[in-house]
């Protein structure tokens, strides 16, 4: 592994993921109502049918397929497939409103040095999952270094802001 903390690409955040759907109305509806993004104006120079959506500091990019009834459709959950993960509040509040929308999911512990973090996984309506967890609880180890924090933006905002002053105090 590489010994390198720069940032050679000068990369600053994630901006959007892009996902393809058999209905952009149905993901709307998904994503809108289970876990609350928010439509955003998409531009209009684009030939082809899809929907933005913003939340949590990241987009949604929903693409019409221009194939639906060829995309395959997934019913396994599996924790270890592509996923994107959001972090929350209240597991149980997460849990009881699957419940009540009968979404059908797993749930999953990982526990780390006496810490546990609980996850739910779920599928969108074009079978692409989604995590909802208390990762928070668990601490960013870096590999190399002796800065621990928890997987808050702010923490990891922190970490960028010290990791300076680190290397400094390493140099001395």
């Amino acid at each position: 592994m590489k010994d390198h903390m720069g940032n050679s690409l000068h990369l600053k955040s994630l901006n959007h993921i892009s996902l393809l759907c058999r209905s952009v109305v149905e993901s709307i509806d998904f994503y809108q109502d289970v876990l609350g993004f928010v439509p955003i104006r998409r531009p209009g120079s684009f030939n082809f049918d899809g929907a933005w959506l913003f939340g949590f500091g990241i987009g949604i990019h929903l693409l019409q397929s221009e194939n639906p009834e060829k995309m395959p459709k997934k019913s396994e959950i599996n924790p270890k497939d592509n996923h994107i993960s959001f972090q929350c509040e209240s597991m149980g509040a997460v849990e009881k409103k699957l419940k009540e929308l009968r979404i059908q999911h797993v749930r999953a512990l990982v526990e780390e040095g006496g810490i546990q973090v609980e996850q739910l996984f779920f599928h969108d309506p074009d079978g692409f999952m989604i995590e909802i967890c208390n990762c928070d609880n668990l601490p960013v180890i870096p590999l190399a270094g002796e800065v621990a924090r928890s997987c808050s933006c702010l923490n990891l905002q922190t970490m960028q802001q010290e990791r300076p002053m680190l290397q400094q105090e390493r140099a001395i």
